[in-house]
């Protein structure tokens, strides 16, 4: 039994030492990679493990560059993982650029793919343009008449100006300002319907284009529908605006009148007020010249008939009026 101790605890090592060595030296990669013409070095392979690289994601992505006939080398491919990109995508991308003829080098797709953009994605839209579809874009005529425009912006990627490009919705902002802008500037909103072509023309000379990662091949105006008159709400919105202003000052001119006649009645009442009290210091005023000897008895009885003699004469004014209509209506009488 102790006899076998000795080679179960070799074979033991042994295997230990094949599964360590395995886990370092990936060999179906290596013989994957050999027979694929691609060279790449043991000891490289044990590098990438260190470094905590799966080779996998290198050396497939290197096979695939080497068939498609790129020149492209383990360390690019390995610096841009440790840089945080996409191998694969690249590597993608670098071959459907080869086959489309377009001018992409490995620094070119890796720095557009560490800037955050998808660069396979942008190789298919140079090679396929993309087609851009706008909101409803709001805008008024001169003769304010509102009109509701949609148009389809078609687009083809720059590779060049990818990284610190300006994306789609740049592309669909600068679009809708153009509309906005050539169908104010129209006199009737008749000749955008009738022309429709004109606001594409119009836009498209605009260069709306410059400072993004996008070359605008045409924009087509897809609907034109009419909407609102704004001209007449906003005439119709003054004249309110102003009838309310003059109701509003209406309204002041009459809470400034009945304060004013609200015045003159506390006016006129004060000096009732005053008359009547004035009034009720007569007799005492009276009784008083007469206590003192101020006033003789005879004036007292003068003043009185001279007081009578005022009411009398007023009586007889204001039934005066009435007197003289009454004989009219009696001399009719006998004639009927």
């Amino acid at each position: 039994m102790v006899q076998l101790i000795g080679p179960i605890l070799v074979l033991f090592l042994f295997i230990v030492g094949i599964a360590v060595f395995l886990h370092f030296v990936p060999l179906g990669l290596w013989i994957s990679a050999m027979a694929a013409g691609v060279h790449v070095g043991i000891m490289t392979l044990i590098g990438m493990r260190l470094r905590r690289v799966p080779p996998a994601q290198i050396v497939l992505p290197l096979i695939k560059a080497n068939k498609a006939g790129l020149d492209v080398n383990v360390n690019q491919l390995e610096a841009h993982y440790l840089a945080g990109g996409n191998v694969d995508r690249v590597v993608d991308a670098l071959i459907a650029a080869h086959r489309a003829q377009i001018p992409l080098t490995f620094e070119r797709a890796a720095a557009i793919d560490l800037a955050g953009r998808n660069v396979l994605e942008a190789v298919q839209m140079s090679v396929n343009p993309k087609v851009i579809e706008t909101p409803v874009v709001s805008a008024v005529a001169k003769n304010g008449i509102e009109l509701k425009v949609k148009a389809r912006v078609t687009v083809r990627a720059n590779i060049d100006r990818l990284v610190g490009g300006a994306g789609e919705a740049t592309i669909l902002a600068r679009v809708g300002e153009g509309i906005v802008t050539t169908v104010g500037s129209a006199d009737d909103h008749k000749e955008v319907l009738e022309n429709p072509d004109h606001i594409s023309r119009t836009v498209l000379a605009k260069g709306l284009d410059a400072g993004t990662a996008f070359e605008i091949l045409s924009i087509d105006i897809a609907d034109v529908d009419v909407g609102r008159n704004i001209g007449a709400e906003l005439l119709t919105d003054q004249a309110e605006a102003e009838k309310r202003i003059a109701q509003a000052k209406a309204e002041e001119r009459r809470a400034m009148a009945v304060a004013k006649e609200q015045e003159m009645k506390a006016f006129t009442q004060e000096m009732q007020a005053k008359v009547v009290e004035a009034q009720a210091e007569v007799p005492r005023a009276l009784a008083i010249a007469l206590r003192e000897g101020r006033m003789g008895v005879m004036d007292y009885y003068n003043m009185n008939n001279i007081m009578a003699d005022t009411e009398m004469r007023e009586t007889i004014a204001k039934a005066g009026p009435v007197m003289a209509q009454a004989p009219a209506k009696a001399d009719e009488s006998p004639k009927k």
